[in-house]
């Protein structure tokens, strides 16, 4: 017999967006937190470069607008950009009024404000190079503190529950979760008014990527398969630089290191950005990541160089020091030498389909930070926007979770069925199938891809899909396996997409279409009507 709690939210994932919902609504609301691991782990917390806002007299809502349009190759939809930058300052001092601390111009009581690629003014707050760890801890402290938010850690969702899925008629709306106790191994049933998807993007479905570990897609994969559109599946971001080392996998180096003068180098010391674009070192991450895959496939290198070591010692060591002491650990001096630095997954522009009020297609669900689509990013992410969608979007579903007052009733959710299902001694086919979905992902459908490659990967995600179901409805779940079912249905997603645009635009680019169309559109799947 399963578990069953009851909340008037369950929130799925601890990141910024999580955590900022969490404390909006503690005041009138009984909030569950649910987290893959510890409470601690997810994509906020390895933030280096800090948040983009208009917080300068010497720039403006629209140069801050124009510049996200632009870094989107035009595709973003711009109400909601509109909407997150005249949002972004008072966002910011909710983030000081919770105590996130900003670094400080010298001795100054003005914050210091770095710049970014894309950015035409300097306009990125910052806690030296460690922002997301300063944002990720002062509010996990502040939720901690609240009697009315529950953590829940070492919870797997594995489903939402709607009352489509029960065969109960009207509108379709979602009541509660089912989530895997992974210290129990026993899955327990999340009652809620309303479900929020704060998971996190889908970086873990390529086989190189800067993110945790949890970056698996879960959130929407899950909203796919309650009912609800997804955009922009095929618009990945690649960071241009993380750390080239076995033991460091890829650490990422902050776009700050460039912006404050760091400059890409050939194996041979010499500069090729300007080779690709008129800005340099300082263009758009996709611009600079193909630019890189571009030199390492012609030279046949594993790597690029980036260096700042021309900067004053005391500079880099103020103003980058998890970076410096980060590399020192692998044997790197950033004051001395350059360091060998690689592309690799890092975000995604797409997801779950929502309005500006977080709400997605699905009664009563909403879906903030990286798992949404608000139309914010287009084409590309403009560096440091996306803390700022995670505070502007969380702030606003709270804003319409309490503006709504209208009485809902209980639904009974029935206990996880497990009397069909048996132990797995064949653990190795998830193994097998998690690595060839990551391996096939990177070659087929990474930086430069091809209309075959795009078919090669379409066949193999099929035949993955089928495998991967049958295991799932055959056997007792377990972390890896949950993790595994969604990937396959992200991948699918991104495939899906990707063939679908005709033409090469910000972070897709395509051999067989390589320009972009004078007029498009974001990419919208909808998915079957589920009973």
């Amino acid at each position: 017999m399963s578990l069953h709690l009851h909340h008037d939210i369950v929130i799925i994932g601890a990141g910024a967006a999580g955590l900022t919902l969490a404390l909006e609504l503690a005041a009138t609301h009984k909030v569950a937190i649910l987290t893959k691991g510890d409470i601690t782990e997810g994509s906020t917390l390895y933030a280096q470069g800090g948040v983009a806002a208009v917080l300068s007299d010497t720039d403006t809502v629209e140069s801050h607008v124009q510049d996200t349009i632009s870094a989107g190759a035009d595709l973003g939809d711009e109400a909601a950009i509109r909407f997150t930058v005249e949002h972004s300052k008072e966002s910011i001092d909710w983030l000081i009024e919770q105590g996130v601390p900003f670094t400080r111009h010298g001795d100054k009581d003005d914050y210091h404000l770095t710049k970014e690629g894309g950015h035409s003014h300097r306009r990125i707050i910052h806690a030296a190079d460690a922002t997301g760890l300063a944002i990720s801890k002062t509010l996990i402290e502040n939720a901690v503190a609240h009697p009315n938010i529950h953590f829940y850690p070492d919870r797997m969702a594995i489903d939402l529950v709607t009352t489509q899925k029960l065969g109960i008629p009207g509108e379709n709306r979602v009541i509660g979760t089912y989530a895997l106790n992974q210290a129990e191994d026993q899955v327990e049933v999340f009652h809620a008014r309303r479900v929020a998807l704060a998971c996190g993007g889908s970086s873990k479905v390529y086989l190189y990527t800067s993110n945790p570990d949890t970056a698996s897609g879960d959130g929407i994969a899950m909203a796919w398969r309650a009912g609800c559109r997804v955009g922009n599946m095929e618009f990945n971001q690649f960071h241009p630089t993380c750390l080239y080392d076995a033991k460091a996998k890829t650490f990422l180096i902050s776009e700050a290191v460039r912006g404050e003068g760091g400059r890409l180098l050939l194996p041979d010391g010499s500069r090729f950005m300007f080779n690709f674009d008129e800005r340099g070192e300082l263009a758009p991450r996709d611009i600079v990541a193909r630019a890189i895959d571009h030199e390492m496939k012609r030279l046949g290198v594993k790597h690029v160089l980036l260096d700042i070591s021309h900067k004053d010692p005391e500079f880099i060591k103020e103003h980058f020091p998890t970076i410096y002491q980060r590399c020192l650990k692998y044997g790197y001096d950033l004051t001395k030498e350059p360091i060998p630095v690689v592309p690799a997954a890092h975000y995604t522009c797409g997801g779950v389909v929502v309005n500006q009020k977080g709400a997605t297609d699905v009664k009563d669900l909403y879906a903030i930070g990286e798992t949404s689509y608000t139309g914010l990013h287009g084409a590309n992410r403009l560096a440091s926007n996306s803390l700022l969608e995670c505070i502007v979007y969380a702030r606003a579903a709270a804003k319409d979770i309490m503006a709504d007052q209208s009485v809902r009733g209980d639904f009974m959710i029935p206990d996880w069925d497990e009397s069909k299902v048996t132990d797995s001694d064949e653990d190795v086919v998830i193994t097998h199938n998690w690595h060839e979905l990551r391996r096939f992902m990177w070659d087929y459908v990474g930086i430069v891809r091809t209309n075959k490659r795009l078919l090669r990967a379409k066949h193999r995600v099929d035949l993955l899909l089928s495998e991967i179901e049958e295991f799932y409805s055959n056997y007792k779940v377990s972390a890896d396996l949950i993790e595994l079912r969604n990937l396959a249905v992200v991948a699918d997603l991104i495939i899906q997409s990707a063939a679908a645009r005709k033409e090469s635009r910000g972070l897709h680019f395509t051999l067989d279409y390589p320009d972009k169309l004078e007029h498009s559109s974001a990419t919208i799947l909808k998915p079957r009507i589920r009973s």
